[in-house]
């Protein structure tokens, strides 16, 4: 059975969809997915949906670092490998498109990664807006540069607040 909820953030509004097997879709502010979604009551939303509510909310608090809900991703196996190579992207810090081909063992599929990006039905819990390009520019983003921009300066402030500033594996995107 699918269940829809939204949360409210810092960032704008976010849908999440999940499904018997874990969560399936998270929307981003503005999305056209936004006009289809039906909310389920909080007294009947499943414990998958309340774990995602939850680890969001502490995620936007800076208080929650690491996911752990279940996820139901219905991709391509490529695809499915480099959204697993993204997943371990750690909070605070980047990846190239070209590190993540590589960490895929196809270091000329660039391309397919950021096809395997835009194609992320799970962003945040599946944190493509880490992922930038080699140069350091921040690349494409399916909510837009400035929500991805946000993402990475949210992610920032909290470390700023702990230990200094953002930790890259490449140049900074800001």
């Amino acid at each position: 059975m699918n269940q829809f909820a939204i949360i409210d953030s810092p960032l704008g509004k976010f849908g999440i969809q999940c499904n018997d097997k874990g969560i399936c879709r998270i929307c981003l502010p503005n999305s056209a997915h936004f006009q289809t979604i039906s909310i389920a009551p909080v007294n009947k939303q499943s414990p998958t949906l309340k774990q995602a509510l939850d680890e969001l909310n502490l995620y936007f608090l800076g208080e929650g670092r690491k996911f752990t809900v279940p996820l139901d991703l219905r991709l391509s196996p490529y695809f499915n490998k480099v959204l697993k190579a993204v997943s371990k992207i750690p909070f605070g810090n980047t990846a190239s498109y070209q590190e993540i081909a590589i960490q895929t063992g196809n270091p000329k599929a660039v391309r397919a990664v950021g096809n395997a990006n835009a194609r992320n039905p799970i962003p945040i819990i599946i944190p493509c807006h880490r992922v930038i390009a080699s140069s350091g520019k921040l690349g494409g983003y399916g909510g837009g540069i400035d929500l991805k921009r946000m993402l990475l300066l949210h992610e920032n402030d909290v470390l700023s607040l702990e230990s200094g500033p953002l930790r890259s594996n490449s140049r900074n995107a800001f």
